[in-house]
């Protein structure tokens, strides 16, 4: 169903909706016959909700494709992502609450390590934390580019932001220059369209620079940029499903994602626990919340099985102070990151939707949270973007469609 379709059946209730994902939750057992880290996990409060609520599975893009985080988190939010396309760098400055203005083109950047030929050997610069990042990216932004202007931020770890400001017109179609890959080369950064080009141009001359820039450097000694893009105009979050709406998240990208959208953003430390307050002050102002964990997704992506099954028993012993702020709640992840693939899959992910008395659930049984439950679970196995729809109608905030 179209956005404009929800949104002509969308009805305020005061019922409240919670949003709790946790990144990459989807997982694979380490061996035939294993458990998911979802599976290994000690669940009790998950398990409680899943035995009174629904469960699925939902695919996050489509069939077979990998999802990155925007796409994975648009999914989540109602917004199909095979039409609401948009690149990581705008997700990166409205997360940080870059001024982006008219015609600027923003970059996700990756501070990297390579060798004396050029080589990557390590993607994310050894995590290099914030503080040590800093004064390398005032480096980076100290570098000028002849009939353009750009700005480098700080975004958070390895991770910092990119904003060319041509003083020409051009679209953000440019290939990454991340190869997903060490022990090659990065890549160039290519136009996919003529009218690319501008932007492309901007981004190579600037690249160009970086070596020298960064001489001397250890572990951050050159970059990689990932999803050229510029502001969309989308419906927003708030307006479809007429909720007041916030997120609460530690990382900027997502706190972007949901600011793209239209939702209120606040930043958090990276811890969990910390939602537990920020949520909490809130209650009375909003009507949906989406709470994002990090952690289980950088487990995934390190290929640690046993941090990611922590990070999610961690999460389960601060459930009930979570979602005793809302009548339904919803928890799932934007995609799976099994540690033992290292990376993000195309593996459907767990859900499970729990509360709204009255509303039809059906009880799933006990057996707890995780990939084979919800496999076998009532909703099935859907697309993500129909996951806002199902847990708007839970709290019946859906009126009817058509006499």
């Amino acid at each position: 169903m179209h956005l404009t379709d929800i949104a002509a059946l969308a009805e305020p209730t005061g019922e409240k909706i919670l949003l709790l994902v946790l990144d990459g939750l989807g997982g694979l057992p380490l061996a035939t016959g294993g458990l998911t880290e979802l599976e290994t996990a000690r669940t009790p409060n998950m398990d409680a909700l899943l035995a009174s609520g629904d469960a699925g599975l939902h695919v996050p893009v489509a069939v077979g494709v990998t999802p990155g985080s925007g796409p994975g988190h648009l999914s989540l939010f109602g917004y199909d992502p095979l039409e609401y396309r948009v690149g990581r760098g705008a997700l990166s400055a409205l997360g940080i609450e870059f001024p982006l203005q008219p015609g600027d083109v923003a970059v996700r950047g990756n501070l990297c390590t390579v060798d004396q030929r050029g080589v990557l050997t390590d993607r994310r610069a050894g995590r290099i934390p914030t503080e040590e990042a800093l004064p390398v990216l005032e480096l980076l932004d100290a570098i000028e580019v002849s009939g353009a202007q750009t700005f480098v931020r700080p975004v958070k770890e390895h991770r910092f932001l990119l904003v060319l400001r041509p003083g020409e017109a051009t679209e953000a179609r440019v290939e990454d220059t991340d190869p997903g890959v060490t022990g090659v080369l990065p890549l160039e950064a290519v136009a996919v369209s003529p009218a690319s080009e501008p932007a492309a141009r901007i981004a190579r001359d600037w690249l160009a620079q970086v070596p020298d820039a960064l001489a001397g450097q250890t572990r951050a000694n050159m970059v990689l940029l990932r999803g050229f893009a510029t502001l969309p105009d989308w419906p927003r979050f708030p307006e479809v499903f007429r909720m007041r709406s916030v997120a609460i998240a530690a990382y900027p990208m997502y706190r972007g994602v949901a600011r793209l959208v239209g939702m209120d953003a606040v930043a958090v430390e990276d811890d969990p626990a910390a939602l537990i307050p920020a949520l909490q002050e809130r209650v009375e102002d909003y009507d949906f919340f989406f709470l994002h964990v990090k952690g289980t997704d950088k487990a995934g992506e390190d290929g640690d099985f046993e941090r990611k099954v922590d990070i999610i028993e961690r999460v389960d012993e601060l459930l009930p102070a979570l979602s005793e702020a809302a009548g339904i709640t919803l928890i799932t992840g934007d995609h799976s990151t099994p540690a033992r693939m290292a990376g993000h899959s195309w593996h459907p992910v767990p859900f499970l939707l729990h509360g709204g008395p009255g509303r039809g659930h059906r009880n799933e049984g006990t057996a707890g949270f995780g990939e084979s439950e919800c496999a076998r679970g009532s909703l099935g196995t859907i697309r993500g973007c129909e996951l806002m729809p199902l847990a708007a109608a839970r709290a019946g905030r859906l009126g009817k469609f058509g006499a």
